[in-house]
This record gives structure tokens, C-alpha cells and sequence, in this order.
């Protein structure tokens, strides 16, 4: 299997060499290998990446039947990426993009998840750890993705020892023991340090609200009306809940000196959250489970009391457990496992007559109908009936994330705009304090932690986004771009537990290095049809920092090529996507400027359909 299609990479080195991580080594060079080969001192590193190994005269493997399509080049390892440097034009290309920050054939350490040493002659496979050695002289490398890549190095005519030396620093490097070892520390340690070359980006007119001020929730409160809420700023400095934002928003009723009251019965402290109001004047709110005891029922009828005089007309309350609705966070992470091994490790060939009947037996789409099932009838609560929601699950950071985002595009068409999605990502996810950290299994220390809930959410959103194209303002190529993003550790908006375990790692390295360090930055901010990275931004593009910054978190400018009408070829995670459901068990209500279109579903048992990852579609 090949890499990523179509993209080159044209980012310039900035500043000097990489400084202070669990590595000072020098950039190396080679000698020359065949003819026209690119040299190791011509890959494009960013500021603070070091090229820390190198073998020449390696192969790279592109068909699985044959040889005849493979490339030879000088394949290295940075402390930020895997890299192989060609002149050879990858065959087999329908369409031509470009990364910025990871060249054609190029992988983030994050992204890799199993690093294989082979040797042919002695028939032996071994699994390289961080710290383990490798007795034998390896002939293949064969680098399994998060992403679902499979990635194959040949070393038939490379030195031995030097393809020794790059599996052992591959498999070191893509298994960081320490957060602070990722390269976006390093990278924007060194940003801060080297003011000089700094310069202005574009000029952004308006910024996607991150969600950490006061002034960026009152702005929401005011754009959907919800006159009957109030941004409560009792966990300034996080001294109710770690897990929560410093403030957010709760019925106007609430005192906080109520919510301090309230706060040690909600596991981890999480008070209720609001998330959005309908013009109706139903809202919808979610909140962790509250703590048994014999405070449970006068807590919880407090807060149902709450949420329902909030409302103009005093409505009820429709309270939803997610934990009894939805898959169980194991339940999802079992079923990516069972679909990574039907598409990477099972030949088509022996699965081609049962892929339907295999493709079900994942259980992935099932659980993607699941969720947007279960997040339309919660829409139909809230439009329909005009009852407020409340989410509710053990910790209010899983499932809930998932289901309160669905919900949330299918009512309010703000949400399906670029900046809009980016804003609901940030607001849902990264403020609401979403385990990214433990659920990405970023450091490979939590396995029974990791869950793709991200990546459900973004499928569950191509669903709809195929089924109402006109609808959204983005198409899937900003979805796969954001999935991409997850895997890469310069982003700051997908690296952490918490905004405060950001705000905990920026104390910690602040000592280390002796002054504040800017850490990765994160979230998004696009510019028309443009993303800018600023202070806390992720996207994907060249990176240009703007001057006159305080050394920690830097503002940064990114100008990748994504427009409405782009497509998007084979794509790393394309298995997750290129299926659809053919029949859904409901309606789906989509809310635009003018009111509801509704989809009509077939009430029948789900069936599953392939089809190309760029079609589109008219029903689940």
C-alpha cells in the first residue's frame, strides 16, 4: 500500500538545528546512491527537526504482486517524521495535493503504531519496542499506520548496519515514554527562541472562538439567544473541575454558590454543561452522572428544576443516558480493531465473495447508524416537541461529545459552515475536555483507554455530509484533513486530557527550559477558503509566524489549497469512509436558514453498501 496521495512538500528549514529534547545529534549526510537520487541535506525540516538516521539505496515496496512500480531513494528518520527522498514519480496517481508539512511520502512518529524488522534469509519478524535490540540484519521494515497505511522498506542493497540503525531509531522515536518528548514541544520551543525570522501571515478578519474566555461564550449565548443562561465563572483556575473549561455556561437560576454546592456530587466535578439553544427556547445541556448517595435524587431534580425554568414556556426535561443508549467506549474501539483487520490484513482475494457479510460483522457502521440514529431522535425532542435535552453519561466527555456534535449540525445550520464546524469541534471536544490524549493512545501507555470517537464523530458527519452535500460548506477532503491532524504532534488542540493538562505541561516545561514555552498550538481558524493557524490553531499547510508574539504559544499562518469543489482520491482512512448505509432506521431533520428538510428513511433493518469514497448519496 502506498502513501498519501499527490502531496509534496515545499517548507523551508527556519532557525537553527533541534535543541533540548531526548535527542542533540548532528543532521547527517549520505553518499550518493543511483543516479538523479535526492540527497538527505534536501529534506524540507521545520524549525527545531533534526535528521537523526538515514540509509541509502533502500526500496520502497508500492504494489504488493510486484516490484516493477517500486521506488529507490534515501530513506531517514527525524525526530519529527519518517521520510524516504525520490526523484521516481509515484505511479498510480489520480490526483495531485500538497501537505506542507509532510511531503509525499513522509509519516508523523505519531502516526505509526508497529514498527516490523524482517529478515528473509533466517525467516525471522520481530516487533521493535523503544528500548529493544535487533541480533539480525533486517531486509524489510514494514511500518503498520494509525491510519490504516501499511508502509514497506526494502533493504536489499542498503548497508547493513545502517538499516539496522534506522529500525531501531524509527521504532524509538514513534514510542515517546514522556508527553513533553512529542515534537510540537520542541518545535515551538524553538519558534519562540528564534524571533528573528519571524514574519507576518495573512491577515485573518475573524478567528474561530476557542472557548477559553468568558467573552467567547457570551458571544454564543447572544448568537443563539439563550437569555435564560449565564457564563458561570466559578471554575476560574480550575478549582472545581480539572476536566471542565474555566468557564461555561449554565441556567441564569444557578448561583455559584449553588454549583459549588453541587459540583462534588457529579463525577470528576463535572457541573451540567450547556451546549446549545434552539429559537424555540429548549436547550440542550450535558452532565456527567451524578454520584449515588441519598443526595442523588434532590441534586438531580435541582438541576432538572434548573434547566426547565430556563426555558420560556417552563417545558420539561428529557433526560438520555447515553451509557445504556450507545456502544460502550470498548464496544467502539473493538470494532475499528475487527475493521483495520478486514481492510489491512485480511487478502481481498479471500474475502472478496464475503466482504458485505464481513464489512457488517465489524460492527462499525452499525455503531455509526447507532449514533446518528439516536442523535435524530434527540433532535426530534428538542424541534418537535420543544423539550429540553439533557446528555447524560459517567463522565460527560465520550459519547456525549459524539452525540451532542451531531445534534448540533442537524439544528443549526451555523454549524455546518467552516468556521462554524471548527468552532463546534472546539466547543465540544477540546473545551468540553475529551480524553484526546488517552482516547488516541498518543503515547501508547493507555490501551484499554484508546477509543476512536474523534474518528466516529467525522464519520458520522460524512454520513450526513454525503446525504446533503448542498448543506455543508466543506466537503470530505477538510474531514480527512482533520482526522490527519490527530496523528500529528504539533497540534495542541488534539495532544491533551484537558485544557488544564495544558495549561499543567506549559508550568512544566517552563521550568525545564527557563522561561514560558509555547506549546502546541490548537485549534482552527480558516480565512474564506483558506484555515490560518493562530495561537491555539491546527490545520494543515505552511507555517509562518507572526511577530511581535510573547514566547509562549505562537500565532502561526497556514495556507493550504482547500476549496468546496476539491476532491478526494484513495485517502489513508478511505476504508472508514467508503461505505454507507443504505436504509436507516427514522427520520434525519436538517435545519437550514428557512426552516427544516426532512429525509424521509426507510424504516428497515440497516443494510450495507460500498461505494466509492467520493460519491455521494441520497439516503443512509
Amino acid at each position: 500500500m502506498s502513501g498519501k496521495p499527490g502531496s509534496s512538500s515545499s517548507v523551508r528549514a527556519v532557525g537553527p538545528g533541534f535543541a533540548g529534547s531526548d535527542c542533540c545529534l548532528s543532521p547527517q549526510s549520505c553518499s550518493p546512491g543511483r543516479a538523479g537520487r535526492r540527497r538527505p541535506s534536501e529534506a524540507a525540516l521545520l524549525p527545531g527537526e533534526l535528521v537523526v538516521s538515514e540509509s541509502s539505496n533502500v526500496r520502497k515496496c508500492i504494489a504488493t504482486d510486484t516490484c516493477a512500480h517500486d521506488l529507490y531513494g534515501t530513506l531517514l528518520c527525524t525526530n519529527f517524521k519518517i521520510s524516504f527522498l525520490t526523484n521516481n514519480v509515484t505511479p498510480f496517481q489520480k490526483y495531485q495535493y500538497r501537505n506542507l508539512l509532510l511531503a509525499e511520502h513522509d509519516v508523523a512518529l505519531t502516526c505509526v503504531e508497529q514498527v516490523v524488522a524482517v529478515n528473509d534469509a533466517k525467516k525471522k519478524r520481530k516487533v521493535l519496542g523503544p528500548t529493544q535490540h535487533l541480533k539480525f540484519k533486517p531486509t524489510e521494515l514494514i511500518i503498520y499506520c494509525k491510519d490504516f497505511r501499511i508502509i514497506r522498506f526494502r533493504f536489499d542493497e542498503s548497508d547493513p548496519e545502517s538499516a539496522r540503525k534506522i529500525c531501531l531509531v524509527i521504532a524509538h522515536y514513534s514510542q515517546p515514554k514522556d508527553l513533553r518528548l512529542l515534537f510540537g514541544f520542541a518545535f515551538a520551543r524553538e519558534q519562540s527562541q528564534d524571533s528573528a525570522d519571524r514574519v507576518n501571515g495573512p491577515d485573518s478578519g475573524w478567528q474561530t472562538p476557542l472557548f477559553e474566555t468568558y467573552a467567547d461564550w457570551d458571544r454564543e449565548i447572544k448568537r443563539t439567544g439563550a437569555s435564560e443562561w449565564r457564563v458561570s465563572s466559578v471554575n476560574e483556575n480550575y478549582i472545581t473541575s480539572t476536566s471542565l473549561p474555566e468557564y461555561f455556561v449554565v441556567p441564569s437560576s444557578l448561583a455559584d454558590e449553588d454549583l459549588k454546592q453541587l459540583a462534588p456530587s457529579f463525577n470528576g466535578a463535572r457541573i451540567p454543561m450547556w451546549c446549545w439553544h434552539h429559537w424555540t427556547g429548549c436547550a440542550l445541556v450535558r452532565m456527567a452522572n451524578i454520584k449515588p448517595g441519598m443526595q442523588l435524587r434532590k441534586h438531580d431534580r435541582r438541576i432538572l428544576q434548573a434547566i426547565a425554568q430556563s426555558h420560556p414556556e417552563k417545558s420539561g426535561v428529557f433526560k438520555s443516558d447515553l451509557d445504556k443508549s450507545l456502544p460502550r467506549v470498548l464496544e467502539v474501539q473493538a470494532a475499528l480493531v475487527r475493521l483495520k483487520q478486514l481492510c489491512i490484513h485480511d487478502s481481498f482475494e479471500e474475502t472478496e465473495e464475503k466482504w458485505l457479510s464481513s464489512l457488517e460483522n465489524t460492527r462499525w457502521l452499525e455503531y455509526v447508524r447507532l449514533f446518528l440514529k439516536h442523535s435524530a431522535e434527540l433532535t426530534q425532542w428538542m424541534y418537535n416537541k420543544n423539550i429540553s435535552v439533557i446528555l447524560q453519561e459517567e463522565e460527560g466527555r465520550d459519547l456525549s461529545c459524539v452525540v451532542a456534535s451531531v445534534m448540533q449540525l442537524m439544528l443549526d445550520p451555523h454549524f455546518r459552515t467552516t468556521r462554524g464546524f471548527q468552532s463546534l469541534v472546539q466547543k465540544e471536544w477540546v473545551a468540553a475536555g475529551h480524553r484526546f490524549l488517552d482516547r488516541c493512545n498518543h503515547l501508547g501507555h493507555s490501551d484499554k483507554e484508546e477509543c476512536p470517537l474523534f474518528l466516529l464523530f467525522l464519520d458520522c458527519v460524512w454520513q450526513l455530509l454525503q446525504q446533503f452535500p448542498a448543506a455543508f460548506e466543506f466537503t470530505e477532503t477538510y474531514l480527512t484533513v482533520l482526522y490527519d491532524s490527530t496523528r500529528i504532534s504539533l497540534f495542541g488542540t488534539f495532544l491533551f486530557n484537558s485544557h488544564h493538562q495544558k495549561v499543567q505541561q506549559s508550568q512544566v516545561s517552563a521550568v525545564c527550559v527557563g522561561h514560558p514555552p509555547p506549546l502546541p498550538n490548537p485549534s482552527l481558524l480558516p480565512v474564506g477558503s483558506q484555515m490560518l493557524l493562530t495561537e491555539r490553531c491546527a490545520s494543515f499547510s505552511q507555517l509562518l509566524p507572526v511577530p511581535g508574539m510573547s514566547p509562549a504559544p505562537g500565532r502561526w499562518s497556514w495556507n493550504p489549497i482547500y476549496r468546496r469543489s476539491t476532491q478526494l482520491s484513495n485517502s489513508p482512512i478511505a476504508a472508514l469512509s467508503h461505505c454507507k448505509l443504505s436504509h436507516y432506521t427514522g427520520n434525519i431533520h436538517i435545519q437550514d436558514a428557512n426552516g427544516y428538510h426532512k429525509q424521509n428513511i426507510t424504516n428497515r433493518v440497516p443494510a450495507l453498501t460500498p461505494v466509492a469514497h467520493h460519491s455521494l448519496l441520497t439516503h443512509f
